[in-house]
């Protein structure tokens, strides 16, 4: 039986003040993911395999954004289920830290249907639904795997009642003490349309990058979606599964030639 909201312990779990990133390599060892090569892009020694410049374009436009505004926290959600959202915020996690001592925690904050360990071949628990229940400390949800400087929260065993553990407050907690140890912290959230949750987590992040499925995202739903964050920081639309064709002529500044739907 799946745990609820309402069993959330009362105690929080502490840091050190000492806390470093030292600590966190130290509390943290290297675990070995088997990553899926069909759409994990970075962890190969190819540099050129289809959709990494997208991605390394991608990264550059992050960069760019962030000359101008506080930007380190990037929330990545979709209007609809399977248009690619975890495939995106996972490999541009991967091409963040492929800059020499950049820093990226990637956190699978969808705790209805969880799909980023399976992209990274990672365990799944414990993960963030444990963390915010209390039953571990950071170091307990964060995992290292075999790519130097990045680490991952995984969501964690299924739970019910998953808006209000999302928002019980330790989630903020963990964002404020995580948060000066990492260049980038990408957060792979719901899709917008079905629940409540992306808006709720858009609260946590500096900006939001929207996932669109070429030929497939109706763009009612899609403007429906963008609507939900019209307080929010807005960086723009990553349009998944352009055909290899179109590549050259699109006018989005990412496309992936085949799409990743998880």
């Amino acid at each position: 039986m799946p745990a609820t909201a309402h069993s959330v312990t009362a105690v929080m779990p502490t840091m050190n003040a000492a806390f470093s990133y030292e600590t966190l390599l130290a509390r943290s060892p290297q675990e070995k993911w088997t990553p899926d090569k069909r759409s994990m892009l970075f962890f190969d020694e190819d540099e050129n395999r289809m959709g990494a410049e997208e991605f390394r374009t991608l990264r550059s436009r992050l960069y760019q954004i962030r000359e101008k505004l506080p930007l380190k926290k990037l929330l990545v959600t979709s209007a609809l289920p399977k248009e690619g959202k975890s495939f995106v915020a996972a490999n541009l996690a991967q091409v963040m830290v492929r800059q020499q001592g950049r820093r990226v925690l990637v956190i699978d904050a969808d705790l209805r249907s969880p799909g980023m360990h399976r992209h990274l071949g990672a365990r799944q628990s414990p993960g963030l639904s444990e963390y915010l229940m209390g039953e571990c400390d950071e170091f307990g949800a964060l995992q290292r795997g075999p790519m130097e400087n990045l680490f991952f929260v995984p969501a964690g065993r299924s739970v019910a009642g998953a808006p209000e553990l999302l928002s019980n407050g330790r989630l903020k907690v963990f964002l404020q003490r995580v948060e000066p140890l990492f260049d980038w912290i990408i957060l792979d959230t719901p899709p917008v349309i079905p629940v409540s949750d992306s808006t709720l987590l858009a609260n946590f992040c500096d900006g939001v990058l929207m996932v669109v499925l070429a030929n497939s995202t109706p763009s009612d739903l899609a403007r429906r979606a963008r609507e939900e964050f019209q307080d929010k920081l807005l960086l723009g639309m990553v349009l998944n599964g352009i055909p290899s064709s179109q590549l050259s002529q699109s006018k989005y500044y990412y496309g992936e030639a085949q799409p990743s739907r998880a």
